[in-house]
């Protein structure tokens, strides 16, 4: 069996997709980079292996059942199996005329948001699972937000993505209680206020910072913790 791991990156192309892409890569994983555009995808691949990572493309949308289907069938074929897999990729969803606002709630914004956030990181968790049973120490990272956190209720109102990131700890608490007696380990992470496209680059935190706590996850030893939620601080409350 090949040694060298393997690790999907969900919206790999950019941001702390990207970042958390090089950042495995630089620690010696082969880094599949999922993601949708085309051309972007292939700039991705292109950069991280000028940098030396070992990386090829894997074309990928999350909200597509057979997208995600043939993208299992594109690891395997390069890959033989995955080690880690990040479920990074996620939208905000439209804000504008009140679309997030509780009381003027987009239903339609709501399903969007939804079906990338969280059906798609099912979509993607349950296509790539049999590769993930084939590795010696599989981590799944699921990429959420403190402003999912009932606890905290932080960051401005958005009555679609808040609420999705709920969820998304929610479904993460599940795969972690389903496979708690297999050695596939299912966390959760929030990399922070990041400065990258989804916040219009007006955040204090770069996104190498962001990616860190995903890295730490995607790594964890054997007796590491499984269906929690993490930040760079430690667990966090939710």
């Amino acid at each position: 069996m090949n040694d060298t791991k393997t690790a999907l990156v969900t919206g790999a192309n950019k941001g702390i997709g990207f970042a958390i892409a090089e950042g495995l890569g630089a620690i010696g994983f082969t880094v599949a980079v999922g993601a949708r555009d085309d051309v972007r995808r292939g700039e991705a691949v292109e950069k991280l292996r000028a940098t030396g990572v070992a990386a090829f493309g894997v074309a990928l949308d999350v909200t597509s059942d057979e997208s995600v289907a043939a993208a299992a069938a594109t690891v395997e074929q390069a890959a033989g199996r995955l080690d880690v897999l990040v479920n990074n990729a996620g939208i905000a969803g439209r804000t504008d005329g009140g679309a997030q606002d509780p009381t003027t709630l987009d239903l339609d914004v709501v399903r969007t948001v939804l079906d990338t956030n969280v059906f798609g990181v099912v979509r993607v968790t349950n296509a790539m699972l049999p590769l993930l049973r084939r590795a010696e120490s599989p981590r799944i990272v699921n990429v959420s937000s403190n402003m999912g956190s009932l606890t905290l209720q932080t960051g401005p109102i958005l009555a679609a993505y808040a609420p999705s990131k709920s969820m998304l700890n929610s479904i993460t608490a599940q795969y972690a209680r389903r496979l708690s007696d297999t050695n596939v380990m299912v966390n959760a992470c929030c990399p922070g206020y990041v400065a990258t496209d989804f916040t219009r680059f007006n955040a204090p935190r770069t996104p190498e910072q962001g990616a860190a706590i995903a890295i730490r996850l995607a790594t964890l030893p054997d007796d590491g913790p499984r269906g929690g939620f993490f930040d760079d601080e430690g667990v966090v409350p939710w």
